[in-house]
């Protein structure tokens, strides 16, 4: 009953008639930046990061709640009607809900794409509301060694076992830990990877690492691979759906939602595997398994249900722990730090009434998302014929402006602009993103908690390993390490399908 309670002040506070106008402008913006061709919620969210500059936290934080959901939105929009996801979550979304619109029922997957991301993230974001506080008041408990272990284990999870190539992800990882250690040592004082930079002693802000890996590199990338032929955007229409769609759909919203949640609550979830699962499940159960491949509207509901529950439940770790567990997560942990906020165990007791807020205006975002966006999906898909030159032509000045913006110093573009190199070889070697940004981002708190455990023993290593909870999570880690690879060993090699991680790049 006190959550509900809590629930109901965080609505009463976001429902003033300024926080609704900042949360209807996120949902615009985010809308805008994720319909473009290429841009996930992850580089919505870091490009508009600047905008914020200013604001109060509570009104920020509303603003990015619109953001966010606009953002996955606008994923989903370029991925039916020009089978480009915006990220690897999207990908099964395309597969049916761009073979769907090349049947000429364009309009039918927008809007199941959109009254199911609207059902899974309200869902999610009740659940989130519900999980969140007691999820806090047991971490309230967990000390240093057993917060060290958790972080060490979220990005082993990340690195080694979710991605594709564990290789790929320690490189990534390590570039990450290393971006975040440049700056004073807090203990000694003494400069680290500064090279005699004055400008570095500080660290180097996260708002600039975020928005150079992921909109300036992205910008790069794609003019490397520029393709002068115009786009052929399908025709939308009005979103619609007939009674025969809303009968195919609600059981697949229902079902991605109760696979998403989970995943996303998890430290290292993610939405990529609940995003698969779905499309699998949905296709066993289906009444009409042959339309999969050729246009099923169950193809597109399930997943993007689920990419959406994912997505409302990374803020479960994020709020409680501290935990970032998607790159949308590191970077919206990023701005809270711009504030002096740092998510964890004692957040929702020391800012109680920005918690609940932020929680009320993601419901609301939701709600602002779907009566504005569907009808406007027409409007959208124009978008996406502006042509690649002129647009990221636009998001290097944004992004530029924004860097500056944070400290208004001319190094921030130079470092801007050498972190969007770093964004383009790392795209360029197939070195993911995720265990890069998590490691800019979890690598100081890892630091900050391990010598935390060894001040309290003395120096000696023991003190990593002197709680029952440190020692269980080393034992998962060991397990999520050596499991994978003893079963290849033991299966052999088995032929893999053809892959679609393709249409991501």
């Amino acid at each position: 009953m006190d959550t509900l309670t809590l629930l109901l002040d965080g609505f009463a506070s976001a429902l003033t008639p300024q926080n609704l106008a900042f949360c209807a402008v996120g949902v615009l913006l985010g809308t805008f930046v994720g319909v473009l061709p290429g841009i996930g919620p992850a580089m919505a969210v870091a490009l508009l990061l600047p905008l914020t500059f200013g604001l109060e936290p509570t009104q920020s934080f509303i603003l990015f709640a619109g953001i966010y959901y606009g953002g996955m939105y606008g994923g989903s929009t370029t991925s039916i009607l020009l089978n480009t996801p915006g990220e690897s979550a999207s990908v099964m979304t395309a597969i049916e809900g761009n073979k769907m619109a090349k049947k000429g029922r364009a309009a039918q997957a927008l809007a199941t794409a959109a009254i199911g991301s609207f059902i899974a993230g309200t869902i999610g974001t009740l659940l989130v509301a519900f999980f969140t506080p007691g999820l806090a008041r047991v971490a309230v408990n967990i000390g240093a060694p057993s917060f060290f272990a958790i972080m060490l284990f979220s990005l082993v999870l990340v690195t080694a076992v979710l991605g594709s190539s564990k290789l790929r992800g320690f490189i990534g990882l390590a570039i990450g830990l290393t971006i975040g250690l440049v700056g004073l040592d807090l203990s000694t004082g003494q400069a680290r990877l500064t090279g005699g930079v004055l400008q570095l002693a500080d660290g180097i802000d996260i708002v600039v690492v975020a928005v150079g890996i992921f909109a300036i590199g992205e910008a790069m990338w794609i003019a490397a691979h520029l393709r002068r032929a115009p786009l052929d955007v399908i025709p939308v229409g009005r979103p619609f759906m007939s009674r025969e769609d809303w009968s195919r759909s609600w059981r697949p919203w229902l079902r991605g939602t109760a696979l998403g949640f989970p995943f996303g609550a998890l430290p290292a979830g993610g939405a990529e595997t609940p995003t698969f699962m779905s499309y699998v499940l949905e296709r066993k159960l289906s009444r009409r398994s042959d339309e999969f491949g050729h246009g099923a509207i169950e193809g597109v509901a399930g997943p993007e249900a689920a990419n959406n529950a994912s997505a409302a439940g990374m803020f479960v770790p994020l709020l409680a722990l501290g935990l970032p567990v998607t790159a949308t997560a590191a970077v919206l942990l990023a701005a809270m730090r711009t504030y002096g906020i740092v998510p964890g165990p004692t957040l929702m007791a020391d800012q109680p009434d920005l918690v609940w807020t932020l929680l009320a205006s993601l419901l609301i975002g939701n709600t602002l998302l779907l009566a504005i966006n569907l009808p406007l999906a027409p409007l959208w898909a124009k978008l996406l014929r502006i042509p690649r030159p002129q647009l990221y032509a636009g998001i290097l000045f944004f992004a530029s402006l924004g860097a500056y913006a944070v400290n208004q110093s001319a190094f921030d573009v130079a470092l801007l602009l050498v972190f969007g190199a770093v964004g383009f070889a790392v795209r360029r070697f197939g070195i993911p993103l995720l265990p890069l940004i998590l490691g800019v981002i979890i690598g100081p708190l890892m630091e900050t908690k391990m010598r935390e455990a060894l001040d309290l023993s003395n120096g000696a290593i023991s003190g990593l390993f002197n709680e029952p909870l440190a020692i269980f999570v080393y034992l998962l880690i060991l397990l999520a390490l050596v499991v994978p690879t003893v079963l290849s060993r033991v299966r052999g090699p088995v032929p893999h399908p053809v892959s679609n991680e393709s249409e991501v790049s």
